[in-house]
């Protein structure tokens, strides 16, 4: 098993940046890929960014630029640095994880309990 905890959240004005910070603990090898979700009230969970290898990421296209995924393999540690944040990045932020051999690469079976990130305008 794989437990996931997220920190870092917090009130933020427009145009601030914030880290969040994501500790693995369990079963967290290289094996697994990880990844940062958001969910606003009423709308579905959307991927941010997902972290593959050090050189393999993925971001959704409207965040390019402004966030970036890291993940440090020695401390189980992920990140998500997020600058230039807008009201519209107002969401539940939540880390999750995945053995990277899944059969469905959609599918994440392991979530923290997330981490609220308020951005004021």
């Amino acid at each position: 098993q794989v437990q996931l905890v997220e920190s870092g959240g917090g009130l933020v004005q427009a145009g601030g940046s914030l880290r969040l910070s994501c500790a693995a603990s369990g079963r967290t090898t290289s094996d697994f890929v990880m990844a940062w979700f958001r969910q606003v009230p009423g709308k579905e969970r959307e991927l941010v960014a997902a972290i593959y290898t050090p050189s393999s990421t993925y971001y959704e296209d409207s965040l390019k630029g402004r966030f970036t995924i890291s993940r440090d393999y020695r401390k189980n540690m992920a990140y998500l640095q997020m600058n230039s944040l807008k009201p519209e990045d107002t969401a539940v932020y939540y880390c999750a994880a995945r053995h990277r051999a899944a059969p469905d690469k959609n599918k994440w079976n392991f979530w923290g309990q997330g981490t609220q990130v308020t951005v004021s305008s």
